[in-house]
């Protein structure tokens, strides 16, 4: 596994070195947008639409919007002065039950290893954890953001679980039609009883499986056997020189001129050779004329 943070577990005096792995992945079938005429990807870019130009990840600065329209901008040093330097601690405030937790509150879980030199304190807690059936509550700070997060004895291992702020959990109440006033039928109330104890099972995850997941690979994969495979036309690409010769040449035959052609060695040679006989050519007829005019 990719190792994507280092740091230590802090409680009381205690100091554990260990590393963070992720514990899940993201298995969705992901599919890119191909324009339908060409099956060529479909790229996307950051334009503003004031000054109807390209604008460059150097040039975009972020900003909160406090009225429609209108923005306050925050810059990036002051939120790192304001987050202040990490210390790398997942640092445990509380040990409590673990069914004190609604799973509402689960967000995202970690793998926790021991770093180095910290096998032996790494143990020490999970078995303390174990023995004592407590799970320890923690703060700590990921990707400039401050978590808090529950870690737990996992087999034979540790997870650190990221868990929602109260104030990240929305009301229930708020869900539209939930009330307490409805009147229930005693005997449809033990029909249902009756029908959740015949469906209650032990929990066994690996019989369950993403049933759209596997047919959409099923269909992929009959599509590429079936050599339905639509092939990316390549951009055309276009040769500089190639069309400054092009357009010279139009300008030159504009003008009634033919453009001239680059001699060869061969041609060079022999244009010169043919010079040369014409030069003695001339020397003989001019040496006879003023021999026939002496006499």
């Amino acid at each position: 596994m990719h190792t994507m943070w280092k740091g230590a577990i802090s409680f009381g005096l205690v100091n554990i070195p260990i590393k963070l792995f992720a514990a899940t992945e993201n298995k969705d079938i992901k599919m890119r947008y191909l324009h339908e005429k060409c099956h060529s990807p479909v790229q996307y870019e950051k334009i503003c639409p004031v000054c109807e130009e390209t604008v460059d990840s150097k040039e975009i600065v972020k900003g909160y919007e406090y009225e429609p329209g209108k923005f306050v901008v925050v810059e990036k040093d002051e939120l790192d002065e304001l987050a202040g330097v990490s210390d790398k601690s997942i640092e445990i405030i509380d040990f409590i039950q673990l069914e004190e937790i609604d799973p509402i509150f689960y967000n995202r879980s970690y793998f926790v290893g021991p770093g180095e030199n910290g096998t032996k304190s790494f143990a020490l807690l999970k078995k303390a954890m174990e023995d004592t059936g407590k799970i320890g509550l923690a703060k700590f700070t990921l990707r400039s953001k401050e978590h808090l997060a529950a870690v737990r004895v996992y087999k034979n291992g540790l997870v650190l679980e990221t868990i929602f702020y109260p104030d990240e959990v929305r009301n229930v109440d708020h869900v539209p039609g939930i009330t307490d006033e409805v009147s229930l039928n005693e005997k449809e109330l033990e029909m249902a009883k009756q029908l959740i104890e015949q469906l209650t099972a032990p929990f066994e995850p690996e019989k369950y499986e993403d049933e759209y997941r596997e047919a959409v690979l099923e269909l992929i994969n009959s599509k590429i056997s079936g050599d339905e495979v639509k092939v990316a036309k390549e951009k055309p690409k276009t040769n500089v020189v190639d069309l400054m010769e092009a357009l010279q040449a139009s300008i030159n035959e504009s003008k009634g001129k033919e453009p001239k052609k680059k001699e060869t060695k061969k041609q060079k040679e022999t244009a010169e050779k043919v010079s040369d006989e014409d030069k003695k050519t001339k020397k003989k007829k001019s040496t006879a004329k003023k021999k026939a005019s002496s006499s």
